[in-house]
């Protein structure tokens, strides 16, 4: 058995993988491999795919699989799979950070230091007693549910698969989970369905001008309307870390609304980027090769 390591994966992993086979990180034998590991940084298109013509199963080291082509994968016969359950812990505290960043004016009096300017006139905010409504309810957003509640806050959200949550409102509809939420978290994935829902409309069904979180996928919001909600105070902050690609060229060449607002912090898609995490990540992917040679099917 050959392994592909396309993408940065934790330094110990090829010498835990040697177990099963050949390991490699050299792009250009991924006809040979019959197992290739990638994050989002490998496009595992059609071109791709069709390159990949001994491929058994594609491993996507996180949560998302938006960067494979999961349908034509396995009508060729190829086994797509994820670690959903590794990178929780990370990108909660990632989003955590970004909330009690945002809502702490972190950024704001950063650069006024940074500019020997005393900006203590401007008073910070409280998480305590705040509502905040959740846009989708797995197993992340859980992780930062858990936060909230420890912080005394108010928890609402909606989801279209509603597991029940200790602490956790749920509400029927996404007008409802952010209606009256001082802070609103995005947890959803990259689908049709999902792209752009943060747009004018719904955030005109929002009261408070809230803090936007979104720490799953860029494509979700409405770049332009957020940036207009930004402007026009319809919206207090937004804080990300994630982006309508993650090529960095190509990002940073794009007229991309939101780096043109002040009211923002950003952060490079590194929500899974913890030494912690890549262990945990690591620790997911041999599990799942072992299971699927047990059961022979790869």
């Amino acid at each position: 058995m050959l392994i592909l390591i396309s993408d940065a994966f934790d330094k110990t992993l090829p010498e835990k993988l040697k177990r099963f086979g050949e390991v490699t990180d050299d792009k250009s034998r991924v006809g040979e491999a019959d197992v290739v590991l990638v994050r989002a940084k490998t496009k595992c298109d059609r071109e791709w795919i069709d390159g990949a013509y001994n491929c058994k199963l594609i491993i996507r080291g996180g949560v998302g699989i938006d960067n494979i082509d999961k349908e034509y994968a396995e009508s060729k016969g190829i086994i797509v799979t994820n670690t959903p359950k590794a990178s929780g812990i990370a990108v909660a505290e990632l989003t955590f950070a970004l909330m009690l960043s945002s809502i702490n004016n972190i950024c704001y009096y950063h650069h006024g230091m940074k500019h020997k300017e005393w900006y203590k006139s401007t008073k910070r905010n409280e998480l305590y007693g705040k509502t905040i409504g959740f846009i989708g309810m797995g197993n992340i957003a859980r992780q930062v549910a858990k936060r909230c509640i420890a912080f005394g806050m108010n928890v609402v959200a909606h989801d279209i698969f509603v597991v029940p949550t200790e602490g956790v409102k749920f509400v029927p509809t996404v007008e409802e989970a952010v209606e009256n939420a001082d802070i609103i978290s995005l947890h959803v994935p990259a689908t049709p369905d999902t792209e752009g829902m943060i747009n004018a409309s719904l955030i005109s069904k929002m009261k408070k001008a809230p803090i936007l979180i979104n720490t799953c996928r860029g494509k979700v919001i409405n770049a332009e309307d957020v940036k207009n909600a930004l402007d026009e105070g319809r919206l207090s902050w937004y804080a990300t870390d994630v982006y309508p690609t993650d090529d960095p060229e190509k990002l940073f060449s794009m007229d991309y609304p939101i780096f043109k607002s002040a009211k923002t912090t950003l952060t490079p898609h590194v929500g899974a980027n913890t030494n912690e995490n890549m262990l945990r990540i690591g620790d997911e992917v041999i599990a799942t090769i072992e299971k699927l040679i047990s059961e022979g099917k790869i």
